[in-house]
């Protein structure tokens, strides 16, 4: 392209502007601007024409006409290698703008405020913006385009050398089509939340908005392809930092995930143990030392190799506590500097920080492939709000000790692969039967896990169970009696409950209903 000569800037974010316009000047670029923008450079002390001028049209409409005229699109959209163009745009005065500088009126913002009145949002509509930030990545052979703020600084130097390349302007292009695009997105969704009732949860359509954070080295095997994509309103494990280790892996990031949904679901310091999509070890104590060595005990062999989240961050002697096993992931809100030190001491070792903006419980939404399509469910946030309002189904009510374990392994069941079943006590796991085909495999993974322990100082005997669904027989109920289980929690509603309790009552054991299911395929 040829010699910057004019260019228009009109933007809702501030952001960096001043700069940029003053870089232009100093290059010999005419600057025109609207509103706002025209009045904060003016303000500057920099040159500056106003649209209005330029088109010899007014605003009018409340400013919903500013930019929309061909002085300004014919300007921007004109080749300059088409002589029929050159020939057009000279007989109808349509003067060359060879620089796009718009970012749009604020309508996800507006939207997020509480109770924001439909007319509100949709003044926020920009229609000129999207507009001629289309005609020039259309024309961006002939056009620089930003839409980015951080671009402005890169654009200034491309201008000061020889000038942008092709190939940054069509990045920089391609990147106004994506901003348009999810700008757009952003208005059907919420358009869409409006129309019915339900339309608030499942809209219709159903717009995504990622974009691609990074290209990892595999997925979950060598010989597939994979990457990392972020949504735009960021936070959540996709927006942590690393602080420590080698790149995140596809089976890292699920595993990661994973553990830090459920230790985020306590309130006193917990520490969560994943291997495989699974907790394998799952405690609460007043140190997060504590809690890590509680975790472990649970399945000392499966934490080898493992993924560990904390829900408070990680002083010194959590680190160490960590640090006398391999393990492929670290995360928690936050990592103390002497903590990180010695991290950082394992080659192996990833370390992240979320910051207090987890995930697992922050999304409104579960989205999962099927061929064809996707299934779409709310993330299940269901707890028990009120452990006395608990049907106790069986004769013997559960002591104080036990709601609490039993409270505790309900928690933890709600994140182990269906079929689930936790052994736990004192708030630590004790055992975990995950993923079996049948319920009364699990209660048997369950008990072979606990009485592989290394550390024996929870027996099996005298432990709570939970179950994320019913009892379909009462087979898991007397294989669960011949480890020692003394309680149980359970949904209910299993056609054989009558065999269900009468087999509790013939154990001694206590049973509560949760009237809840916590299926996790």
């Amino acid at each position: 392209m040829g010699k910057i000569t004019r260019a228009i800037l009109s933007v809702s974010d501030k952001t960096g502007v001043v700069d940029l316009a003053r870089g232009l000047q100093a290059a010999g670029v005419e600057i025109l601007s609207t509103g706002g923008t025209c009045r904060l450079l003016a303000d500057h002390g920099i040159a500056v024409t106003e649209v209005s001028t330029h088109t010899g049209v007014p605003e009018m409409l409340d400013g919903r006409i500013k930019t929309l005229h061909p002085r300004i699109h014919g300007g921007i959209l004109g080749r300059r290698d088409d002589p029929s163009h050159l020939q057009q745009m000279a007989a109808h005065g349509l003067l060359p703008i060879d620089l796009v500088a718009v970012n749009l009126y604020p309508f996800e913002a507006t939207i997020a405020k509480p109770n924001v009145p439909l007319h509100e949002a949709i003044e926020q509509i920009d229609i000129g913006g999207p507009a001629m930030l289309r005609s020039a990545a259309k024309n961006y052979r002939d056009v620089i385009v930003v839409c980015d703020p951080a671009d402005y600084a890169g654009v200034l130097a491309d201008i000061q050398a020889d000038g942008p390349s092709e190939d940054r302007r069509y990045d920089l292009a391609r990147k106004v089509f994506a901003y348009t695009a999810g700008y757009d997105q952003a208005i059907c969704a919420y358009l869409a939340t409006r129309a019915t009732p339900d339309a608030a949860k499942f809209p219709d359509p159903l717009t995504l908005r990622l974009e691609k954070a990074q290209t990892l080295r595999y997925g979950e095997n060598p010989h597939q392809k994979a990457a990392l994509y972020k949504e735009v309103t960021g936070g959540g494990l996709a927006a942590a930092t690393q602080l420590w280790g080698k790149e995140m892996s596809y089976n890292n990031f699920l595993d990661t995930h994973a553990a830090l949904a459920l230790a985020q679901e306590f309130s006193e310091p917990a520490c969560v143990i994943v291997k495989h999509n699974n907790p394998c070890g799952v405690a609460v104590a007043a140190r997060l030392d504590a809690a890590y060595q509680r975790a472990k005990a649970c399945d000392p062999v499966s934490a080898f190799g493992g993924v560990v989240a904390f829900n408070r961050p990680i002083d010194l002697a959590a680190a160490q506590a960590c640090s006398g096993t391999f393990t492929e992931v670290v995360i928690a809100p936050g990592i103390l500097p002497d903590a990180l030190a010695l991290f950082q001491k394992k080659k192996d070792l990833r370390v992240l920080s979320v910051g207090d903006d987890a995930p697992g419980l922050r999304g409104a939404l579960e989205v999962r492939r099927i061929s064809g399509g996707l299934l779409v469910q709310e993330v299940d946030r269901g707890r028990i709000a009120d452990p006395t309002a608990l049907k106790v189904a069986s004769q013997r009510p559960p002591t104080p000790e036990e709601v609490s374990a039993l409270l505790f392994a309900w928690t933890v069941c709600k994140h182990v692969k269906s079929n689930a079943i936790v052994f736990a006590r004192g708030g630590q796991t004790v055992g975990i039967g995950a993923g079996q085909m049948s319920r009364v495999d699990s209660v048997r993974l369950a008990a072979i896990k606990a009485r592989e322990r290394q550390d024996q100082t929870v027996p099996t005997a005298g432990c709570a169970m939970a179950s994320d669904a019913f009892f379909p027989f009462r087979d898991g109920i007397d294989e669960a009696a011949r480890s020692g289980i003394t309680a149980v929690i359970q949904p209910g509603g299993s056609i054989r409950d009558v065999e269900v309790i009468a087999a509790a009552d013939a154990h001694g054991m206590a049973m509560l209903f949760t009237g809840m299911r916590h299926f996790r395929h």
